[in-house]
Formats: C-alpha cells, sequence, structure tokens
C-alpha cells in the first residue's frame, strides 16, 4: 500500500499519461508555470511535441499550451566553423526571396525590352531597324523597348468602341445613313437591359494581353495585304494597324449593338400548364 499522501509525489505527464512509476529512467521537466497534473512532462515527450509545432524551424518559439509560457530551449555552443555555416545559411534564407523578387522583375524587363527590339524590326523593317537600334543612345534603348509592349496594353485598354456605342444608340434615330444601311436601327427598344461591366469578365485581362502583344504581328500583315503599294514599311504597317483597328472596331460595335437590341426584345413566357389526368 502507498503511504499517506504519496500520491501528491506521482510525476504524470501531460502528453502521454505515464507517471514516474511506469518509467523510472525516464526523464522529466517543469517547463512552464502550471501547477498540478499538467506541471511534469516526459523530456522525450516534450521534445516530440516541441518538433511539430517547430515544424523544422527550430529558430521558432513554442509556448505551453495551458499557461502560454514560452519553453526555454537551449542548444549545446556551436564550434566556429558551424556557427558560420549556420549564420550564412540564415542569411541566404532571408535574401532568397528578394532575390527571387529580383530576378522575377528582371526576367520580365529583359522579356520587354527583347519584345520591343523585336517589334521594331517587325514594324520599321529587319535591316532597318537594327540599323536604327544601332544608332541609338544605349539609354533610350534601355527605357524605350522595354515601354513597348506597355504602350501596347495600355492602348488596348482604351475601349473606344464603348464610347462610339453610346454615340450611336444616342443619335442613330437622327442619322438616316444608319437606318438606311441598318434597318431598324433607330427604332425605340421596349426596355434597356441591363449591361455587365467588362470588368466583370474574367478573361478580359488575358484577352488584352495577347491582342496588344498580337497586334504588331497583325498590323504588319494586314499593311502588306491592303497597303502593298507602299513602299516605307513603317507607313505600311501604321495604316494596316489602322485599318485593322477601324474594322476590328466597326464589327465589334455591331456585335454589340445586336446584343443589346436581342436584350431589349427578350420576353419570358407562360409557363405550360399541363392538363390534369
Amino acid at each position: 500500500k502507498l503511504a499517506p499522501g504519496a500520491l501528491n509525489f506521482t510525476q504524470s505527464c501531460w502528453v502521454c499519461f505515464a507517471t514516474d512509476e511506469d518509467d523510472r529512467t525516464a526523464e522529466w521537466v517543469r517547463p512552464c508555470r502550471c501547477r498540478g497534473s499538467t506541471k511534469w512532462v516526459h523530456q522525450s515527450c516534450l521534445q516530440r511535441w516541441v518538433d511539430e509545432k517547430q515544424r523544422g524551424n527550430s529558430t521558432a518559439r513554442v509556448a505551453c499550451p495551458q499557461c502560454n509560457a514560452e519553453y526555454l530551449i537551449v542548444f549545446p555552443k556551436l564550434g566556429p566553423v558551424v556557427y558560420v555555416l549556420d549564420l550564412a545559411d540564415r542569411l541566404i534564407s532571408k535574401a532568397c526571396p528578394f532575390a527571387a523578387a529580383g530576378i522575377m522583375v528582371g526576367s520580365i524587363y529583359w522579356t520587354a525590352v527583347t519584345y520591343g527590339a523585336v517589334t521594331v524590326m517587325q514594324v520599321v523593317g529587319h535591316k532597318e531597324g537594327l540599323d536604327v537600334m544601332e544608332r541609338a543612345d544605349p539609354l533610350f534603348l534601355l527605357i524605350g523597348l522595354p515601354t513597348i509592349p506597355v504602350m501596347l496594353i495600355l492602348g488596348k485598354m482604351i475601349r473606344w468602341e464603348d464610347y462610339v456605342l453610346r454615340l450611336w444608340r444616342k443619335y442613330s434615330n437622327k442619322l438616316q445613313i444608319l437606318n438606311s444601311i441598318f434597318p431598324g436601327i433607330g427604332c425605340p427598344v421596349p426596355r434597356i437591359p441591363a449591361e455587365a461591366s467588362p470588368l466583370a469578365d474574367h478573361v478580359s485581362a488575358t484577352r488584352i494581353l495577347c491582342g496588344a502583344l498580337v497586334f504588331p504581328t497583325i498590323a504588319t500583315i494586314v499593311g502588306k495585304l491592303m497597303f502593298s503599294s507602299v513602299n516605307s514599311n513603317l507607313q505600311r504597317t501604321i495604316l494596316g494597324g489602322i485599318a485593322f483597328v477601324a474594322i476590328k472596331g466597326a464589327f465589334k460595335v455591331y456585335f454589340k449593338q445586336q446584343q443589346y437590341l436581342r436584350q431589349a426584345h427578350r420576353k419570358i413566357l407562360n409557363f405550360p400548364e399541363t392538363e390534369e389526368a
């Protein structure tokens, strides 16, 4: 039988719930301010619990889940070589995110520079473009070439077709030429349909990016097809770009207007009644 008061000195691990009588060789530790049943814990159990909380980060701080007291964790002293290696490892870990961001920004920048150079040779001509870039100031090229894709994307974001469409809807009934080309275009609509915002489309950003970057190639092709008599590559490409934007914009305005009229004349039918058996 146990002596009176012996249970008061029995140590119980709050991790595995074993007592000092279960394993008399186990090392015990009192790591926090807790009292009672959560006062003592096996050194090995607490080590495993700390490993789970740190998740491989040995410098992470761990506190008691009951009293929130931070555990005092000490390590053996490192030798000079190991200390230098550990310091270098920590410095590299902290510098890697900034290095990765710099590499990403640099990659985007040089990609924009390359795209700008290819666009210049495509628009002006291969030989003429190389001559222009060789005579230009290097600083001007480093600043000017990456702005080419940026300006193309910003220009693509200008939705001039929407302004033309508003003017069309406002003055279409006053312009007889539109009524003769598009019969019924100026007729009043039974209701004003709700139109979705252009930014609500999750594909818009992708379409703007792709359309802007492909535009110089399309302008060059259209210029060669429609303005082959023009000798200057630059003038031919500019005319091709203007023609492409105008034709594409006209089709887009017409398509949106037809969708607008289709929504305006939408009707909701009665539910068909079924004959009872």
